[in-house]
């Protein structure tokens, strides 16, 4: 039986999902097939990555589908509905949003990954003090390149309103999101070099961030749903608290700083979203 807090988490997750179900409902096949293709993809690439890689595995929780918890597939399908509504909202060049859309999904993981493993969510078999805190180098990398590539393959023909942008673009996000993903595994796993892993992730993350601040997006040009701040929001909330009540954020009290900065920052990216909150 799952701890108090592996049932919380999956709680958090499925309010996620009936927050992003609810908006697709609203709007239409288009955003339905959206969500349930980044659901899928989730739990495809979980799969797809333990038996490529066999570089972690996850705890129980309540409900499994082979070694991976529903839960993870259907936290990806909402992060990536989020992230997607939110750049499409911007400024940015059309095929330039995936760019963004990786970063805002880096925001998530560089507060929960190093949390979740103190939890027992998931073990990468490595200790607590490898690399980033228990956390290889390489798991960021991963992020971006799942996201980035689900979103790119969305992209292709989503702005299309006849059939083919609808039901293509999602089995186009599907197809190039698992090739981006077993692609991009293969290069950091088996062609860069072990000790560059640090350096590699590094380089990307200033690419993508330079790239993005040289484009100098402007936010919510259009309104966005409120999902796009809860979906993070609640994810950033429920490790802080839990990551505090268990202690694991304060091993070391440096997650702690992370866990602030990255929900600061989210906050950041959100100021209009929060501002309606208190103004109601």
């Amino acid at each position: 039986m799952p701890n108090t807090y592996f049932i919380l988490f999956e709680l958090i997750i499925y309010i996620q999902f009936v927050l992003c179900i609810r908006h697709a409902w609203k709007n239409g096949a288009t955003n339905i097939l959206r969500l349930f293709a980044g659901i899928l993809f989730g739990v495809a690439l979980e799969l797809a990555t333990i038996r490529q890689l066999n570089a972690y595995e996850y705890g129980r929780f309540l409900v499994m589908v082979l070694d991976v918890p529903l839960c993870i597939g259907m936290a990806w399908g909402c992060i990536l509905y989020s992230v997607m509504e939110f750049s499409n909202a911007s400024s940015l060049p059309y095929f330039a949003r995936p760019v963004l859309d990786g970063l805002l999904a880096l925001n998530l993981d560089l507060a929960l990954d190093a949390v979740a493993i103190r939890l027992g969510f998931w073990n990468w078999g490595q200790g607590l003090v490898f690399q980033y805190f228990g956390v290889p180098y390489a798991n960021f990398w991963a992020w971006f390149w799942v996201i980035f590539s689900f979103s790119l393959g969305y992209r292709l023909f989503a702005r299309r309103k006849d059939w083919v942008g609808v039901w293509t673009s999602p089995v186009l996000a599907l197809v190039m999101g698992m090739a981006g993903v077993l692609g991009t595994n293969a290069l950091i796993t088996f062609r860069i070099p072990f000790t560059y892993h640090g350096l590699t992730v590094a380089i990307l993350l200033v690419i993508a961030v330079g790239s993005i601040i040289a484009w100098r997006p402007r936010f919510h040009l259009t309104p966005v749903p409120s999902l796009v701040f809860w979906v993070p929001f609640l994810t950033h909330t429920y490790i802080l608290i839990a990551g505090l009540i268990s202690g694991a954020i304060l091993d070391p009290p440096f997650l702690l700083s992370v866990g602030l900065i990255m929900l600061a920052v989210s906050f950041y990216l959100h100021r209009p979203a929060v501002r309606k909150l208190f103004d109601n």
